[in-house]
């Protein structure tokens, strides 16, 4: 039952805050010097936290879904029309091998927080097996383990509120630590310098004022942007539709082409393919098209609120504190795993973060973090090493969960 203030089907006055409320977190960042020290994405997202747990908007509704289908792969290509692509490809061959070693977090997090909580949370070695895949990959992994395992629909959705949840509180522990001391003393952080030390930077600005300096703009760059992102989501979203229909899956079919299915099926994966091949082969049209960066940087902000909103301590408290606990301690432990690899291997500090969310949150929710601290030459690597984590991620879940279910 829908007991929030604004109904989940008063579509224009949700809209209007999502994005009132992002274009507040912006001007916030730019603006005070406070607020640019947390970034405009925490405040976007704990905005929306509390917005969704005091009961004035709901927790679900059809236009955040509409942000993740829409708005999201609009803002994808937008972001990437200017970055190297030569580059994209060196820097993905150096972030694989740290993105590697997360992966192995989460898995080393999963086992210890199963057999530390698997006399206390039913189903564990299902809900197992669908978190380390989407730990590793993202949704579309937890959503092909949950079909897998067949777990009763009740601890799925459990188990969705405590990972969105996780999320939300991960990805405001992501944004803050490139800003203390403690890790900037340990770790090298070219990225984070870059923006701090631009040249030409007014010190009566926020670092967020000075990155986003004004820049020229016409309608026909505002034309061309969107114009040319809708068209490659439409291109994209049909290509992976028709590959979707014609590779055998379900029940009947083999994990090879179930896993391809998924792989090729992939709108995100598919779009992120598409654009890279554009790019490759029309590199001065993107080039020549401003404001592209900021359209898709203001869409982002739309999905750090609504990223928030899912997250219902409530809903937590009532139905699974446990299953917070369980999705925690895979979090940290994944954290603690690719810090310490990451120094090994002296990575920098924003590789090191940008995978772990790869990781955590999927390719999107790593790409999002890097536009909103400004590490631009992460993007499209993160983007490209992200979708690795897709083709892992069921391979792993299906394992652990597997070996779990000999121990229930």
């Amino acid at each position: 039952m829908d007991t929030s203030l604004i109904k989940s089907d008063d579509y224009i006055t949700l809209w209007g805050i999502i994005v009132v409320w992002a274009s507040v977190s912006i001007y916030l960042e730019q603006k005070f010097k406070w607020a640019g020290r947390i970034s405009g994405a925490i405040i976007a997202l704990i905005g929306a936290i509390i917005l969704s747990n005091t009961g004035v908007i709901p927790t679900e509704s059809p236009v955040y879904d509409a942000i993740w289908g829409f708005i999201i792969p609009l803002a994808i290509p937008l972001l990437l029309f200017h970055v190297n692509f030569k580059k994209i490809w060196q820097e993905s061959g150096r972030l694989l091998i740290i993105f590697l070693l997360s992966s192995i977090g989460t898995v080393a997090g999963t086992i210890l927080s199963f057999f530390l909580l698997k006399d206390h949370i039913p189903y564990l070695d299902k809900i197992g097996g669908m978190m380390s895949g989407s730990y590793v990959g993202g949704g579309v992994n937890f959503a092909a383990m949950a079909a897998k395992f067949d777990a009763p629909g009740e601890m799925v959705s459990a188990t969705v509120v405590a990972d969105n949840l996780m999320m939300a509180l991960y990805f405001i522990v992501l944004m803050l630590i490139p800003s203390l001391g403690f890790f900037r003393k340990r770790f090298n952080h070219p990225h984070v310098l870059k923006v701090e030390s631009g040249e030409g930077n007014d010190e009566s600005k926020t670092l967020a004022e000075n990155f986003w300096k004004r820049t020229e703009i016409s309608l026909k760059d505002i034309a061309l942007a969107v114009g040319t992102a809708f068209l490659l989501v439409i291109i994209s979203f049909k290509l992976a539709g028709f590959l979707g229909s014609i590779i055998p899956n379900g029940e009947d079919a083999s994990f090879f082409f179930n896993l391809l299915n998924g792989l090729l099926g992939d709108n995100y994966l598919i779009l992120t393919t598409v654009t890279f091949a554009s790019l490759a082969l029309f590199p001065k049209y993107f080039e020549s098209i401003n404001g592209s960066q900021e359209l898709g940087t203001f869409l982002i902000y739309l999905f750090f609120v609504v990223i928030g909103i899912p997250a219902s301590i409530p809903l937590i408290i009532q139905n699974a504190p446990l299953l917070l606990v369980f999705v925690a301690i895979i979090v940290v432990v994944n954290m603690i795993i690719s810090l310490s690899a990451g120094k090994l291997l002296k990575y920098d500090l924003e590789e090191i973060l940008v995978v772990s969310n790869a990781n955590i949150g999927g390719p999107t929710t790593a790409a999002a973090m890097a536009i909103a601290k400004g590490w631009k030459d992460l993007i499209g690597p993160v983007l490209v090493v992200g979708t690795i984590g897709y083709i892992i991620g069921n391979y792993i879940g299906t394992t652990l969960g597997l070996w779990f279910g000999t121990m229930m």
